[in-house]
């Protein structure tokens, strides 16, 4: 269809004769009225003979130039106009409205076929030439797109990878971000756990020492009857007793120190102490409470935490000698690990902030060290943050520390949730003491001599007959001697542990009542070998002893009546 020749030629048999002479090269194609012709060249032709008087047609001519004024930018269509011969040069206007055609062929008749067909054969090799250009620019086209279809591939792939390269980045940076902070974190709890053994050591052994000390002054005002040396015996059970509470610091931090836990509610302990935080604070420092709602419960000692809360509020104190705000807040952690600290679950965390001057970062990561303080020395025994660690830690949490120079510091303790429900841990109570008894037979288990010397001689006083061993292996002998009606064993020996030794003697002689004597001791490990055992934590007095064995003892012999012979 591209290749016809279209005619239109209204007048006579003008059409018919073009026809047959164009028709021995070429398809021709007679086109009666303009609509026709146009209609035929939007279907595709190579050419079009037209006569002169049909382009007297203005409606013909408008169309005509409506097409042509859209044609593609390869297409130059070819006309063959067939004028009538005249004298002279031809009227303008006649000129314009052929050279509005574009691309024509003008032929003045009367001519002869040859030089019609010549016309036309040579209108329809500037087409086919037109075609091949359109071939070409159409390839041309194809490859452009598939250029430019490769370049957004090449590009969008190049994105892609790009992205790929940045998240795989990001993300090792993240892991060695992450790995870096889990190795400090790491190597810090692995730091302040063999401070903590040490500690724990240390105060073991201490204990030891003011047990011995202030049960010999308690012998010592039982025997003396000179008035006079009854207010050195206080001084100096004064003294043994502040050594105690140093000793109870450091198993704070050392998570051994013998906690009462129960059930608290946490917002309620901080504003019934609202007033002790304010009077530590001073006055020229301004306390604030933000605590959460509802108020969130946790299982731990409430005394600790108070010790906990108002150690912090006076380290606050000092950092703000000119004034500030100091305030406390709880707030509910769900779903926390506390940076990876701890495991994963709900925490109540307890803050304590201050405006005050700030901790350089280089001592951030000493603050819960042993006798570490920034106080001018003799203003602190350094063992107040330790034992906010040491506490948060052994009730199942941990602490943190945040602090910048110069705009203040804030130490956040966080506990484990409880549910609404959970039980209050109900502690026994100690009955009264009665007088010892002769006829009632203890075996005191310990390493120590001194330790074990005046334990045996305070039972003696009190007035029971008692036996001694210097390690486990040699009560167990004992024990399997003659079973004993009680038991006084140490914890930390250096063969076997009381637990231990509490444990093969159940298996020798069956129950038997025990008193567990430790300044530190491991109690889940007790617990798991032989339950909950009556504990007496040294340093202690006759007096705690006495009701402690006289308590057992009562017990043991209730059980006995109830358990028919």
């Amino acid at each position: 269809m591209e290749l016809r020749v279209l005619i239109h030629a209204p007048r006579g048999r003008d059409a018919a004769v073009v026809k047959d002479v164009i028709q021995a090269h070429h398809q021709g194609h007679i086109c009666n009225t303009p609509a026709q012709l146009v209609a035929a060249l939007r279907q595709g032709a190579a050419a079009a003979v037209v006569t002169e008087e049909a382009l007297e047609d203005r409606s013909l001519i408008g169309m005509l130039e409506e097409w042509l004024g859209k044609q593609p930018p390869w297409s130059d269509f070819p006309f063959v106009v067939l004028a009538s011969r005249r004298p002279g040069p031809r009227p303008v206007a006649e000129v314009h409205k052929l050279h509005g055609l574009g691309n024509v062929i003008l032929l003045e008749r009367p001519l002869n076929g040859e030089t019609l067909l010549s016309a036309a054969d040579a209108a329809v090799r500037a087409r086919r030439r037109q075609y091949v250009t359109r071939q070409h620019l159409d390839e041309i086209g194809r490859t452009q797109q598939q250029v430019q279809k490769l370049n957004s591939d090449l590009e969008r792939r190049i994105e892609e990878r790009t992205m790929e390269l940045a998240t795989a980045n990001n993300r090792l940076m993240k892991e060695i971000a992450e790995r870096e902070r889990a190795q400090a974190a790491l190597t810090q709890s692995q730091k302040m756990e063999a401070i903590g053994r040490l500690t724990g050591g240390i105060a073991h052994d201490f204990n030891n020492l003011l047990h011995v000390v202030n049960m010999n002054l308690e012998l010592i005002s039982l025997y003396a009857k000179d008035e006079k040396v009854k207010p050195v015996v206080d001084r100096a059970k004064s003294a043994a007793k502040r050594g105690s509470k140093l000793t109870n610091q450091l198993l704070s931090f050392a998570r051994s120190q013998s906690l009462h836990p129960r059930l608290t509610h946490v917002n309620k302990l901080l504003t019934g102490m609202r007033d002790l935080i304010e009077i530590s604070a001073g006055s020229t420092v301004q306390v604030e409470f933000e605590l959460c709602d509802p108020d969130c419960p946790v299982v731990l000692d409430p005394s600790q935490l108070e010790m906990a809360v108002l150690n912090l509020a006076v380290n606050s104190r000092d950092a703000m000698p000119d004034g500030g705000v100091l305030r406390i807040s709880t707030c509910k952690k769900v779903d926390s690990d506390g940076d990876g600290q701890l495991q994963r679950g709900d925490y109540v965390s307890v803050s304590v902030s201050d405006s005050g001057s700030g901790i350089a970062p280089q001592l951030l990561s000493k603050v819960f060290d042993p006798f570490f303080t920034t106080k001018p020395l003799g203003s602190g025994t350094g063992l107040g943050l330790s034992q906010v660690y040491g506490f948060a830690r052994q009730s199942g949490g941990s602490a943190f520390v945040r602090s910048e120079l110069g705009k203040g510091t804030t130490v956040e303790m966080y506990f484990p949730c409880v549910s609404e429900g959970a039980e209050d841990p109900v502690e026994p109570v100690a009955a009264p003491v009665p007088m010892g008894e002769k006829s009632r037979h203890i075996l005191v288990v310990e390493d120590d001599p001194d330790v074990r010397r005046v334990i045996v001689e305070c039972l003696g006083v009190i007035g029971y007959s008692v036996s001694e061993a210097a390690n486990g292996r040699e009560g167990i002998d004992a024990i399997r001697e003659g079973k004993p009606d009680l038991l006084v064993v140490d914890y930390a020996m250096p063969d076997m542990t009381g637990a231990e030794v509490i444990a093969m003697a159940r298996e020798m002689v069956g129950d038997m009542p025990v008193i567990l004597a430790t300044g530190y001791a491991d109690m889940a490990a007790v617990e798991r070998l032989v339950g909950k055992p009556t504990v007496l934590r040294k340093p202690f007095d006759i007096n705690s002893l006495g009701m402690a064995v006289a308590a057992a003892l009562r017990s043991a012999d209730e059980k006995r009546v109830r358990v028919p012979a």
